[in-house]
């Protein structure tokens, strides 16, 4: 975290001086506004949080609750979720509160004896170590808290507008082409209450978070395309005395009377089960959704016996039916009219795509929809970048959506069959082990186009895959010869990242390969001088550092090309935390499959890599940027 630069802050550094819309923020929902963020739940409170960064633009999120979430439904956060939650600020604290899941124990049939379970297998939860930080279960409300509070602290600070609940929206013309009707449902700001009161707002852009039911959704008629499954399972949070010796430890239950999935939750004492209620008839009429928590208690109780789950106390409890649905468009723009005019109105999260718990990808998808929206929104109404850069939204994370529901259906097919049903004996266990990457977030791969360049040097750093996210990796800044993830410094304020790794020469070289790119991309004719907006600091759009392949001592900070130490704030001091140099244990270079003739690697806001190119390639970088940026 980089401070001070603007003046001697004796505070929190996590509040950032209020900048534009917030210098004089109303209680009020104003009458216009640039974004309107309809529902707080994962998709809608992440992308506010995002847009807060960028403080020309007013967002404003409305939700119909009165106050906020108390006890959500999801709670599983996937590695993937904990990378960008330390791009907002708050992982080491939600990692602190968490459970982790580090093991997965398998239990089916004892064959010896007749309705009882036995453990067959242990599973480890990331074999592989697709990342630095752990799976996590903790409550969806306190993520959403976690959100909201970088959002208030951001220079926008933008705050939910509680009780009010999304009519209707017509997309039209002008400056503020979208009307919106909202209704209230609770109290005003100034004490009184008026339920029913309706008003109308104008707005330059939508975003629906408002579910599975979505009336964004409705509006704009995009089609959910999919089918309930006719299987039902009953859901509790609950605090139990229970001799099950996998009380503390995820597990997939399989028994001649059903199937649980257990999951222990934050805190030491309370857990989840999903419990099998079996198949529903096709004109149960939703009747199964009625299902008392006292026949979901019994119902466990038989999976695991011969051990017992005594109920205490019910946090919360839920009956569904797995549906999987995806919606065959992520905004306004029908098909046809695609290149032919730019969306207005968004849906993400639930409002998009539907799908069983049992892989605990519902909210960290969500996220990840809103984490890319949210950056192309901030870019383009403060005149980055032109309104093309919006279409890449639905056409990067609709196949995402779809892919989601393709696993899930078999993952939740499989959490429902009996163990003789299934092809072997392992072969639960087998899938979990197999697809471990994809729940966790790490098989998104965005195509080329737009943001994401042809993968024509990919050779260079085939440790940054071009497309997914970039993996963090350890370095040693030299300025102050301390340890940190590389990927850690790429902070959730809608920067572009691009990464220099040099070539072999030292940093006092006056003819490598690095120093010639270096002074050229400090030129004027370079992408960074040509798109930053006038008086801005020189790393207010593009983040620039460098990683040279010598250890921190023998890197001289001060003949490091002027690009990596630019003058920034209000003093315009030099940030001298941008030069790197390998840890020599633990070689970036090595580990990342990096060139030792050097290479650039270029990373979007939401931390996915666009671009991998040699030193020399000037030219397509900044043909690269090109079509991104407004001069």
């Amino acid at each position: 975290m980089l401070f001070h630069h603007n003046g001697y802050v004796s505070g929190d550094p996590r509040v950032q001086p209020a900048a534009g819309v917030g210098v004089d923020r109303s209680a009020e929902l104003p009458e216009a506004m640039d974004v309107l963020v309809v529902g707080a739940g994962p998709a809608g409170m992440t992308a506010t949080a995002q847009l807060a960064s960028f403080p020309e633009v007013m967002t404003c999120l409305v939700d119909r609750r009165p106050e906020r979430l108390g006890i959500g439904q999801a709670d599983g956060i996937q590695a993937r979720s904990v990378e960008t939650f330390q791009a907002f600020g708050f992982a080491e604290e939600i990692v602190a509160e968490a459970y982790h899941l580090t093991e997965m124990n398998f239990w089916k049939p004892d064959p010896q004896e007749s309705g009882h379970i036995i453990r067959t297998a242990r599973a480890v939860d990331d074999p592989a170590g697709v990342s630095e930080f752990p799976h996590l279960i903790v409550n969806q409300a306190r993520v959403l808290d976690y959100f909201a509070r970088f959002a208030r602290h951001a220079p926008s600070r933008t705050e939910p507008y509680w009780g009010w609940e999304f009519v209707s929206l017509e997309v039209g013309e002008g400056e503020y082409p979208v009307t919106v009707t909202l209704k209230r449902t609770g109290e005003t700001p100034d004490g009184g209450v008026r339920p029913g009161e309706t008003r109308t707002i104008r707005t330059k852009y939508v975003i629906g978070g408002d579910g599975a039911h979505s009336k964004v959704r409705r509006d704009i008629g995009a089609q959910h395309v999919g089918a309930v499954s006719y299987h039902a399972w009953g859901v509790m949070d609950v605090i139990a005395e229970s001799d099950f010796p996998d009380i503390r430890t995820k597990c997939a239950i399989q028994s001649e009377h059903g199937s649980i999935l257990h999951i222990p939750r934050e805190g030491g004492f309370l857990f989840r089960m999903y419990v099998d209620l079996g198949e529903v008839d096709q004109n149960d009429a939703g009747a199964v959704r009625k299902t008392p928590i006292e026949s979901i208690i019994a119902q466990a109780n038989q999976i695991v016996s011969p051990y017992t789950v005594d109920v205490k106390d019910v946090a919360w409890w839920s009956v569904y039916e797995v549906g999987h649905r995806v919606t065959d468009r992520f905004d306004d723009v029908l098909a046809e009219d695609v290149g032919q005019r730019h969306p207005h109105v968004f849906i993400a999260g639930d409002a998009c795509h539907t799908h069983s718990a049992k892989a605990g990808q519902g909210m960290n998808v969500s996220i990840q929809d809103a984490f890319n929206l949210g950056w192309k929104l901030g870019h383009v109404l403060t005149g980055l970048s032109p309104e093309s850069l919006l279409s890449t939204y639905s056409a990067e994370r609709q196949p995402v959506a779809q892919k989601l529901i393709d696993f899930d259906r078999e993952w939740s097919s499989m959490m429902a069959a009996k163990p003789e049903e299934l092809e072997s004996a392992t072969a639960l266990e087998d899938y979990y082990q197999k697809t471990a990457e994809f729940p966790a977030g790490f098989m998104t791969e965005y195509p080329a186009g737009l943001l994401v360049a042809e993968a024509s040097h990919q050779a260079l750093a085939s440790g940054f895959p071009l497309g997914k996210r970039f993996k963090a990796h350890p370095a040693k800044r030299v300025s102050d010869t301390t340890p940190h993830h590389l990927g850690h410094q790429h902070t959730a304020d809608g920067r572009w990242r691009i990464y220099a790794f040099a070539d072999a020469a030292v940093s006092s070289a006056s003819d490598s390969a690095l120093r010639t790119w270096a002074e050229w991309l400090d030129s004027e004719t370079s992408p960074v001088r040509r798109f930053t907006p006038a008086g801005r600091d020189l790393d207010a759009l593009f983040d620039v550092q460098v990683i040279y392949q010598q250890p921190h001592e023998e890197v001289e900070l001060m003949k490091a090309p002027s690009i990596f130490r630019p003058q920034v704030g209000r003093f315009q001091v030099s940030n001298l935390n941008k030069v790197w140099g390998v840890d020599p244990e633990d070689d970036i270079f090595e580990a990342r499959g990096l060139s030792r003739d050097g290479a650039i690697v270029v990373v979007r806001p939401d931390q996915y890599v666009s671009a991998v190119l040699p030193l020399t390639a000037t030219d397509e970088l900044t043909d690269f940027f090109e079509p991104i940026f407004t001069p």
